[in-house]
């Protein structure tokens, strides 16, 4: 009789454990469905858990940028960040300055923003935002001037060999470029300074457009705000947003 007590008492043990570890399984699965960064991480109103690195990078895209920093300086690159991380205030800056010195220009206000957005985003809706992506330029080459120019880096600029090594080897490191060349592309001009680490930037893409952006891009303090409309922003979506090169895009 106690034997079969005892039985009876493992039997019910062993269920218990496997229920337990059924919820466990179950809830587990289901957090990894959720979306895995933050409102304020995606729109670049600060986030703690970002743990931005020193150089404005993600730990992770910080490790891939110098490994191929390495590989570049090898070849006789020596790739310099112009600019990584840039958090909203900062984005809605930039507006705000392009927007008042087109505004002098004799620009109207519809004028001023689709100059502003040739490259600049809405605060808010930058790639910067996330630690992804950078803006690079051969730091062994001496600067004159605005370095983010498209003939600096075609012909016979100064980061055109630079270009070829990044057009050739960045991917390798999950580096590629979302503003190409791409006459069938839509959206901001083609930079080839500009460089986004894939294996995070596609992921935190497809959790950004499933925030309520007609919602959160209504700005505040920014230059302009009156004529950034619905209609706008869906359109801006579209082309601007998703105007990016289609191997950023793929979220299966």
């Amino acid at each position: 009789a106690h034997i079969y007590v005892l039985l009876n008492y493992f039997q019910m043990k062993i269920k218990l454990f496997y229920l337990v570890l059924l919820i466990f399984s179950v809830n587990f699965l289901k957090s990894q469905n959720k979306i895995k960064y933050s409102q304020a991480s995606l729109l670049g109103q600060g986030d703690s858990k970002m743990n931005i690195t020193s150089n404005g990078l993600l730990p992770e895209v910080s490790d891939a940028f110098e490994k191929m920093k390495i590989a570049a300086l090898n070849a006789g690159h020596d790739i310099e960040i112009v600019s990584a991380y840039r958090s909203y205030n900062r984005q809605r800056d930039i507006w705000n300055r392009k927007y008042l010195s087109n505004e002098i220009k004799g620009f109207s206000p519809v004028e001023n923003i689709n100059k502003i957005i040739e490259y600049s985003t809405l605060p808010g809706t930058s790639r910067h935002h996330w630690g992804t992506d950078i803006d690079i330029i051969d730091g062994s080459v001496t600067k004159n001037g605005d370095v983010l120019l498209t003939e600096k880096f075609h012909g016979d600029g100064p980061y055109s060999e630079l270009r070829v090594w990044l057009e050739e080897n960045a991917s390798k490191f999950g580096f590629l470029k979302p503003y190409s060349n791409n006459i069938d592309r839509k959206g901001f001009n083609y930079e080839p300074w500009h460089y986004s680490y894939a294996p995070i930037a596609i992921p935190m893409l497809k959790a950004y457009l499933k925030l309520d952006l007609n919602r959160l891009l209504v700005p505040e303090n920014l230059k302009g705000s009156q004529y950034i409309t619905p209609s706008f922003i869906k359109k801006y979506i579209e082309e601007n947003i998703l105007g990016i090169l289609s191997d950023l895009k793929r979220f299966d």
